[in-house]
């Protein structure tokens, strides 16, 4: 069965990156950037705590996707794989997440680094990042394993 779902954002993601060039394809190989998720007003009261937290998980919408598709090449190759596979927003239902380092939360605004969003990007919820829930271990990483054989940092993961 179908249906439709109803999001709505809970606030709005600001970044340095106003274009997807020069952004890293995952906030963790480029730690000195930091943004922002200023928050509606009536979900501020949902920030309560948060501040105890390192990390936090964004779940946001690829607002300026316009395109789906089932298949597509990854950052890191040349080969294509399934969406469901792969990072691309071009997905089903355009949603995108980040584990980013909580910096710092201020009334409805959440500092946070280790960035790799656009600017402008809705954001749709914010999830603590739990270490005794999140990691895991003895983990697969599919295709992507040839890439990090060396356990460095593949060149072309550093910037799209």
């Amino acid at each position: 069965m179908r249906k439709s779902i109803t999001i709505k954002p809970i606030g709005i993601i600001h970044t340095p990156y106003k274009e997807p060039k020069g952004m890293p394809i995952q906030g963790k190989f480029k730690r000195g950037v930091t943004g922002t998720a200023r928050i509606f007003p009536e979900y501020k009261a949902g920030l309560k705590d948060i501040d105890g937290f390192s990390h936090v998980v964004l779940i946001y919408y690829f607002n300026r996707s316009k395109e789906e598709h089932l298949i597509g090449k990854p950052y890191l190759e040349d080969e294509p794989h399934g969406i469901f596979a792969i990072r691309s927003p071009h997905r089903p239902n355009h949603i995108g997440f980040s584990i980013v380092k909580l910096e710092k939360v201020e009334g409805n605004i959440v500092t946070f680094s280790e960035v790799d969003i656009l600017d402008g990007t809705p954001l749709l919820d914010i999830k603590p990042y739990v270490s005794h829930f999140d990691s895991r271990q003895d983990v697969k990483n599919g295709w992507l394993d040839k890439h990090f054989k060396t356990g460095k940092m593949p060149k072309r993961a550093r910037l799209k």
